[in-house]
């Protein structure tokens, strides 16, 4: 949108501020039949901010919301962003003790809870040593109700709606997310103004077709909050200038709804999701005229699936690749690599976007030339503050110079694309070999018969561990194991190919779309002291 100034924002508040002056009857929020202009937006951010100040809460304190997807959720992180208060959103499918324990490690001096999960407050608070203020995001007709719990638009109109005015410096930490645990403890990413805003002020001025927002733009925000594909993706539009459309939750039966009544131009969603929307029957008699472009992350597309969906959606596809501790996307693969013929560059995660240094390094930290894969790093004005009352973790995350170890390993071509292999903590080694999961899934998901696969290390009394791939198998299609692995050796070496195959109904995931394969390891590993072998 050529007319937005974004040298004017620089931190949350101020996207709020201008956008409330330069477009103040432009819809900026619509959830469930409630529409906020820029100005309600500007306005009713200010109230909650005036309501975290009246409530004491200081500059760096933390505020916790437990819910799914809301406008609200927005007005608290805006507002909260105003009063120098940051905010810690907690997934909502998460176990009470998980939640009480993010409650706790963000010192959380409020908790801001949707009406799905105002029945486990007390389960929660059970897990607590001190007792936070409840704000119940919802009144008692809504489902759940609010009980006995102030609600949310109650205590933010008991406030005035103008502009506190504090003072906020780009490098106050605005968002503390939770990293998504599948691996011990969470711990919470901070984030800052200058990691939200920056970047993408940046980007938002390069020529990609792909990034670039109209006035008649219309985002869906449903990817969950609780990930930087939900936040993130919402604070793009409203930078933006854009409507979001935010989805309570992320229903694939209801996102072509949305495309046709809401009017749809760009939205962010997991392959796994894509393939759920585009097989409904009326995928085919919907009208996507204002879809401009999917963006897509969490894990590469397959190719038989892209084909399918730029057949039926006729729009650009854009592959996103980034983390929580990088403040979300810092490599594309912009459409125009995407060809439904297939190409090399489609097996890779793209390009950095403007601004972000990326380099694979070994070890020991030293850089490795093109095409040798070790552990990706990168720098830039996106990498994360820090975790937060965890110095020794940052410090090993983050080194002295700035480079962030991703923990996904992978390696860069001549021309600058990044290529992942996969996280550096599933690598399998088998014979000392190094094997890593996601070249094997990739050799295994052609297969006819194949609808999903998770490739893990298990272990092995010859050769230390073995390969072997959880499937899940298209309808209808009989397990047959031995065809899958002669179908796997006939695209990668032998050792390579699965041991064995185990077949599954589903395969798990978090609310971020990503495979659970420690979950998919456990039992192969129980009573070991290791996971390694």
């Amino acid at each position: 949108m050529s007319d937005i100034d974004f040298d004017q924002m620089h931190t949350l508040g101020d996207v709020a501020r201008y956008h409330g002056k330069a477009r103040p009857e432009s819809g900026a929020l619509s959830f469930e039949g409630r529409d906020t202009t820029f100005a309600g937006f500007d306005r009713k951010t200010n109230q909650v901010a005036n309501a975290l100040i009246a409530a004491g809460l200081k500059t760096g304190d933390r505020v916790a919301y437990v819910g799914k997807n809301s406008d609200l959720y927005f007005e608290l992180l805006f507002g909260a962003a105003k009063a120098g208060v940051v905010t810690a959103p907690i997934g909502w499918r998460l176990a009470p003790p998980e939640m009480a324990y993010i409650v706790t490690d963000s010192d959380a001096k409020m908790v801001f809870v949707g009406p799905e999960l105002i029945d486990h407050i007390e389960t929660v608070a059970a897990e607590l040593s001190w007792r936070p203020r409840v704000i119940a995001m919802e009144p008692a007709d809504g489902p759940g109700g609010a009980g006995e719990h102030q609600t949310f638009e109650a205590w933010r109109d008991a406030q005035p709606d103008t502009d506190p005015q504090k003072p906020i410096a780009t490098s106050d930490i605005a968002i503390q997310l939770y990293t998504s645990g599948t691996t011990g403890r969470p711990k919470g990413a901070m984030l800052t103004h200058d990691n939200l805003l920056a970047p993408r002020r940046r980007a938002a001025q390069e020529p990609m077709a792909w990034n670039q927002w109209g006035p008649d733009d219309v985002s869906l925000v449903a990817m969950p909050v609780a990930h930087i594909g939900g936040s993130g993706w919402g604070l793009v539009g409203l930078l933006n200038g854009a409507k979001g459309v935010v989805a309570r939750e992320f229903d694939p039966f209801k996102v072509l709804d949305y495309i046709e009544h809401d009017r749809i131009s760009k939205m962010f969603m997991v392959p796994a999701a894509l393939q759920i929307v585009v097989r409904q029957p009326r995928a085919r008699e919907v009208d996507y005229s204002r879809l401009t472009h999917i963006l897509y992350g969490a894990a590469p597309i397959p190719l038989d699936l892209l084909r399918e969906c730029i057949e039926i959606f006729g729009c650009g596809f854009c592959q996103q690749y980034g983390m929580t501790e990088t403040t979300g996307t810092i490599v594309y693969l912009p459409p125009e690599d995407h060809d439904p013929a297939g190409n090399a560059r489609m097996r890779s995660a793209g390009l950095p976007l403007p601004g972000v240094e990326l380099k694979v390094m070994d070890e020991a930290g030293n850089t490795l030339p093109t095409n040798t894969v070790g552990e990706i790093a990168t720098r830039g004005l996106s990498n994360m503050a820090g975790y937060w009352k965890l110095d020794e973790a940052t410090a090993k995350t983050i080194d002295a110079d700035g480079w962030l170890r991703t923990g996904d390993a992978g390696y860069l071509d001549e021309d600058g694309y990044l290529f992942i292999h996969d996280r550096v903590k599933d690598m399998i080694i088998s014979g000392g070999e190094n094997i890593y999961p996601a070249e094997v899934e990739s050799a295994i998901y052609g297969h006819p018969t194949v609808a999903e696969v998770a490739v893990i290390g298990v272990p092995d009394d010859k050769w230390g561990e073995a390969v072997k791939a959880v499937v899940a198998l298209k309808p209808g299609a009989v397990a047959d194991p031995d065809a899958i692995i002669a179908f796997a050796r006939t695209r990668i070496a032998a050792f390579k190919a699965p041991k064995s195959v185990d077949f599954i109904d589903v395969l798990p995931r978090n609310a971020s779309g990503k495979i659970l394969r420690r979950e998919l390891r456990a039992p192969y590993w129980e009573g070991r002291e290791r996971q390694v072998n």
